[in-house]
């Protein structure tokens, strides 16, 4: 895989939170930060880090660009305010946030610019978010399937997108998984809970288990120090065949996140 298969979010957390998310997250082993330029919050991930006392070549930082930078002459200066933000000369994996299709700058026309951005050494690879089959292919037409290291999309027990998963699979792109535990929906979940107490786990670590052994990168957030060290838990923990198949049923298309004029017709 040629992103982390393990990292900490920072969706929705700012100032002083995502500071002590971040410090605590590497504290506790986590080499891999998930930000993006729209969150707001890039200084704080980036005073983090660099408090951290954490060599730079041991971590993996991803940002976004946001929808407003997509046009030629705005991605790559976009990217360079946001490697200030974040202290450093470069970060490991930028993508583009959302396909936002129709906001005026075609889907080849940001794909080169960010190819240009890898080209220059301010990211190490680029990647998308949030885009369906269609889309992805236009990316890949754009700039080559080798050069997209990983689609970063909504995927939880209750939208496994098997479709998508299955055509990026077969791209050789990595998948990225966030919003694993439908924003805290699948922490009451019955079902998990029962496979959760057969292997003395959580329930998150049921959820995080299920995306990680279908070969997902997770990016899980948490403000609580006991959140984060279980979290990573979630990479020793085995599911049976049997935990997997019923996990499978909970499928139900639930998704969480679609931003009108953002997002793609989804497959």
């Amino acid at each position: 895989m040629s992103v982390p298969s393990f990292g900490v979010g920072t969706f929705r957390l700012t100032g002083q939170t995502v500071i002590d998310s971040v410090r605590t997250a590497l504290e506790l082993g986590y080499r891999a930060v998930d930000t993006a330029q729209i969150y707001g919050n890039e200084a704080d991930v980036g005073q983090a880090i660099a408090e951290s006392g954490v060599p730079r070549d041991e971590l993996f930082i991803t940002t976004k660009i946001w929808v407003d930078n997509y046009g030629r002459d705005a991605l790559v200066p976009s990217l360079r305010e946001s490697l200030k933000k974040l202290r450093t000369d470069y970060v490991d994996l930028t993508l583009i946030h959302w396909p936002a299709p129709g906001n005026g700058v075609d889907l080849s026309e940001y794909m080169a610019a960010l190819a240009e951005a890898k080209a220059l050494g301010l990211t190490r690879q680029i990647g998308i978010s949030n885009f369906n089959i269609e889309l992805t292919r236009q990316a890949i037409a754009a700039v080559g399937k080798e050069e997209i290291a990983t689609n970063q999309i909504e995927l939880s027990p209750y939208l496994q997108s098997d479709e998508l998963t299955a055509f990026l699979k077969e791209q050789g792109i990595a998948v990225t998984s966030y919003m694993t535990l439908a924003y805290g929906k699948a922490l009451k979940d019955p079902v998990l809970a029962q496979i959760a107490q057969k292997h003395q786990a959580t329930v998150a670590q049921v959820a995080l288990a299920w995306a990680l052994q279908r070969g997902y990168a997770v990016i899980p957030s948490s403000t609580q120090r006991e959140n984060l060290a279980s979290n990573l838990l979630a990479r020793d923990l085995r599911l049976d065949a049997d935990d997997m198949a019923r996990i499978q049923q909970l499928e139900r298309n639930g998704r969480e996140v679609n931003p009108e004029g953002l997002a793609p017709v989804w497959d």
